[in-house]
């Protein structure tokens, strides 16, 4: 690393690459291979061609589309000549695919001829999109007045003349949001901490390392977790069209994966797949997961031969990096590696006595390249950042040693008889339950007031849950005061494209006819 250039921005560094690995693989996908010096060129005719068709340093382009090697050309691209890109998910319709168009003030749109109707479905105007790229994925005829997307590639491969500007936006990333229209995260030039990246890079990763997504590109974790810590470490990754957890160990042996992000539903959602006799036969030897549930950690190092790293980020986050490299118990998120200092604290700002449950809030060391901005929102900013201090929204307790213990998204807590209730171990509970293959928890209102706790289940294939014996594996496994009182059995447990429950919806449905209730059907039952 001491040889290594300081890198201010991220085109440096796939300059530098490029100019060092050469034709070395820098993505597999499907059946291309791209090599850190065709990546460089090829980012190099996105901000190039963008500009032919008269955009300007300072407008945006939006990407509405599904896992590709152009997603990536555009997204590491753009910047390169002064535009700013929103990764947009593509599970979006109607209104909430408006507002993020319309709040993002992009003037362009990539997006596939299959998600095209989509935006059609919209009107004749939306937002300030001027012009509309289509990448054709198909041999079907462009629809009228879009221009391919190919177009963009057609033009020189040159470095593009622009200076970049430190404060210039080089992405909005939108985030799901619990309530109302999600906020998009402002990342500026200056934000990125391309040394810091590449020194952790150098320590999680190997040379011959190569590392695996299929995430989709419009998140984080594939875009910036997966890609962009490809590109700093100097090794290849490859990229799935998408995660299926029938074919997955399939998928990252085809691409000869060593290593792999998995957010916490991955873990469950593997575990529960048949048990083969070569679920160890992978190239796989270290994978990073976020929020795994502790009963699960070992047992899937174990049935799949791998190492199992945590870590803890947030788009929103602050920059703040929380890592288990294997130096914390199991269950453990690890400590805070790049923040100076950091607190937990209750509802009124608090510091709470060790191993109780509290937010995470991180004091803000640099002001440039810290905080949190939420585009054209600085009510929510304020909020968000308050002082020197960065609040999380996530709630967690310290051990003796200052490990931090993820225990649930503030917004997915629930509150009953006066007792603070994690959705996360409620979860991890249920689905200890030999009938179960997934579980989602969240609260409900009482009428007493606070909430009712109340889980949707998702029975394994061929077994029927009894919702009685549930209960009892409940009331035997943890406190009174969490046992769910009503149950949903259900064939599928809504998720996003990136795996998280949709609660939002969970909540709004609530108790119906189909639901069953403790109170009604064990009546006299005492919880222990």
């Amino acid at each position: 690393m001491t040889d290594t250039p300081e890198f201010k921005f991220y085109s440096e560094l796939v300059e530098y690459q490029a100019e060092t690995l050469g034709d070395k693989p820098y993505v597999f996908h499907d059946d291309q291979v791209i090599t850190f010096a065709q990546f460089n060129r090829a980012t190099c005719r996105a901000a190039n061609g963008l500009s032919e068709h008269g955009a300007k340093p300072g407008e945006g382009v939006a990407i509405l589309m599904n896992n590709c090697v152009e997603y990536l050309y555009l997204f590491y691209g753009l910047p390169r000549a002064g535009f700013y890109s929103v990764p947009v998910n593509v599970a979006l319709i109607k209104e909430g695919l408006r507002f993020i168009l319309t709040n993002s003030d992009v003037k362009y749109l990539a997006v596939d001829d299959t998600l095209y109707p989509k935006v059609a479905e919209l009107g004749e105007q939306v937002g300030g999109i001027e012009k509309i790229f289509v990448r054709r994925t198909s041999e079907a005829s462009l629809p009228q007045g879009v221009v391919d997307l190919e177009t963009l590639w057609e033009v020189s491969p040159e470095k593009p003349h622009h200076t970049p500007d430190p404060d210039a936006i080089t992405f909005l990333m939108y985030t799901s949001g619990t309530t109302g229209f999600p906020k998009g995260v402002v990342n500026r030039n200056r934000s990125a901490n391309i040394q810091g990246m590449m020194g952790l890079c150098a320590f999680i990763y190997k040379p011959d390392d190569i590392l695996y997504t299929a995430l989709p590109l419009f998140h984080a974790n594939a875009l910036i977790l997966t890609a962009c810590f490809s590109m700093a470490a100097g090794v290849p990754f490859g990229l799935e069209h998408k995660f299926s957890a029938s074919g997955f160990w399939d998928s990252v042996r085809r691409y000869g994966g060593t290593a792999f992000n998995a957010l916490g539903a991955m873990v469950p959602i593997l575990m529960n797949q048949p048990e083969r006799s070569a679920d160890a036969d992978n190239p796989v030897r270290m994978v990073l997961t976020s929020a795994c549930p502790a009963n699960l950690w070992e047992p899937f190092e174990k049935r799949f031969g791998v190492k199992i790293m945590e870590g803890y980020g947030a788009v929103d986050g602050g920059g703040v990096l929380i890592m288990n490299f294997g130096d914390a118990p199991v269950g453990s998120m690890g400590k805070p590696i790049n923040v100076s200092e950091w607190k937990l604290v209750d509802n009124n700002g608090k510091e709470v006595p060790q191993g109780e449950t509290g937010e995470l809030i991180t004091k803000i060391t640099d002001k440039k390249s810290g905080g949190v901005e939420y585009y054209k929102n600085p009510e929510a900013s304020r909020e968000k950042v308050r002082g020197e201090w960065v609040h999380s929204g996530d709630l967690m307790y310290a051990d003796e040693e200052s490990n931090l213990y993820f225990v649930d998204r503030k917004s997915d807590s629930m509150r009953r008889r006066g007792e603070n209730i994690s959705s996360f171990e409620v979860e991890n509970v249920v689905e200890k339950h030999p009938d179960v293959a997934e579980c989602a928890a969240f609260g409900v209102p009482s009428d007493l007031g606070e909430d009712e706790v109340m889980i949707w289940v998702k029975p394994r294939p061929g077994k029927d849950l009894d919702p009685k014996d549930l209960i009892r594996h409940c009331s035997d496994n943890m406190a009174h005061f969490m046992v769910p009182r009503y149950v949903d059995l259900v064939d599928e447990i809504r998720r996003t494209e990136t795996l998280r429950v949709i609660k939002t919806e969970m909540k709004r449905e609530g108790v119906t006819e189909r639901t069953w209730d403790r109170e009604k059907e064990m009546p006299g039952f005492k919880l222990k």
